[in-house]
């Protein structure tokens, strides 16, 4: 008599990944045009303070702001060891993997044209790098690395040599015309590739935010989020001390940002190497915090189990709301309902009614279990 052969065990669902996903989306859906418009109605100095960070820095620097998009290629690969190195491990073949992987970053990038605008200005002023061909392109990259090799010090091995290979561009090859290490918009290594190579409209006007080498260098952002990743799927289940592991990673990451910051700058337009370590560093703190309350402590009950569903229907479908909200006019429907309150309130009712819709619109979503994915 033949005995069933038992099912591999299907990895269990981080649920602070999802959390933290969506608390980084958050932001991006109203949350930062909110506080601003809270501190120009109010007022009030602290919350002027915290708008301020709501900002992109110029060039050099660094706000709050400016973690949004990495934090979220960050954790884009804290998933690939769930999506892909589980799947390896239950005996799925790499090449079905590989090509899972490639059609997930094509299709990214053809949505990151049409969220340009493609069709609606027109093919001759086409954008083609986007915010989504980079997480596309990225996570290709990273989870590509991830799936064809087997040890964690050969993918930080992968990580070191490209961001060496970051800095030898940007520090030390002459660009033509201006020499080696200048980084500015016109004259950095980045802002040379994109005027040479990168074909369509470029956003900076002599550069691109998310051009040809700022891919490159956010493939690193999505490489240390997968080795976070790799951290949380080692052996033993939920822990402090896979916590403690994170927390002494974000530090160290950090620090090593800062030191190098009066020398190589913190640039989000270019994605210097700074910019990447200290982005990723933070990225691993959050990770650490979010996992530990959620994960490790199991902090879910009463008044937090409904900040975390909060931020949880928002993250289980991010990139359908970062693609609706600037399809859909939210801000327009809010308005339908809140603008009477506006003339007295102020503008951040009307932000505060559009965040509440999307977030209903997600909600059914969820309670329908439609949770659309590339």
């Amino acid at each position: 008599m033949k005995t069933k052969k038992s099912e591999p065990k299907q990895p269990e669902r981080l649920q602070s990944l999802d959390v933290l996903r969506g608390f980084d989306m958050l932001w991006i859906i109203g949350g930062g045009s909110l506080i601003v418009a809270l501190a120009e109605t109010t007022k009030w100095g602290w919350l002027q303070v915290i708008a301020g960070q709501m900002e992109h820095v110029p060039w050099a620097g660094f706000h709050f702001e400016d973690l949004i998009f990495p934090l979220f290629m960050f954790i884009s690969g804290v998933a690939i060891p769930y999506a892909i190195t589980a799947k390896v491990e239950q005996g799925v073949k790499r090449k079905a993997l590989f090509n899972k992987i490639f059609k997930r970053g094509i299709i990214l990038v053809l949505l990151g044209i049409l969220y340009n605008g493609t069709l609606k200005n027109g093919f001759p002023n086409m954008r083609v790098a986007s915010v989504l061909g980079q997480i596309g392109l990225g996570y290709l990259f990273a989870a590509t690395i991830v799936l064809y090799t087997k040890s964690f010090q050969t993918r930080l091995a992968w990580l070191i040599g490209i961001l060496s290979g970051i800095a030898l561009m940007q520090l030390v090859v002459p660009v033509p015309g201006y020499g080696a290490g200048l980084l500015t918009p016109e004259g950095g290594m980045n802002a040379w590739l994109d005027r040479m190579f990168l074909p369509g409209r470029l956003y900076g006007g002599t550069f691109d935010p998310e051009g040809l080498l700022c891919i490159v260098s956010a493939i690193t952002v999505t490489l240390m989020g997968a080795l976070a990743g790799s951290i949380l799927r080692d052996g033993e289940p939920a822990s402090k001390r896979k916590a403690a592991k994170l927390a002494i990673a974000g530090a160290a990451l950090t620090t090593i940002a800062l030191i190098l910051s009066p020398f190589y700058p913190i640039i989000k337009a270019a994605w210097t190497v700074p910019f990447n370590l200290l982005t990723a560093g933070i990225s691993f703190l959050l990770l650490s915090l979010f996992y530990f309350t959620i994960d490790v402590k199991n902090w879910t009950k009463g008044i937090i189990s409904y900040k975390i569903l909060f931020f949880k229907v928002i993250g289980m479908n991010s990139i359908t709301i970062y693609l609706a909200v600037d399809i859909l006019n939210f801000g327009q429907i809010s308005r339908f309902f809140t603008g009477s309150f506006a003339a007295f309130m102020g503008e951040w009712i009307i932000i505060l009614g559009a965040i509440i819709i999307e977030w209903l619109l997600l909600f059914y979503m969820y309670q329908k279990k439609i949770f659309l994915r590339v």
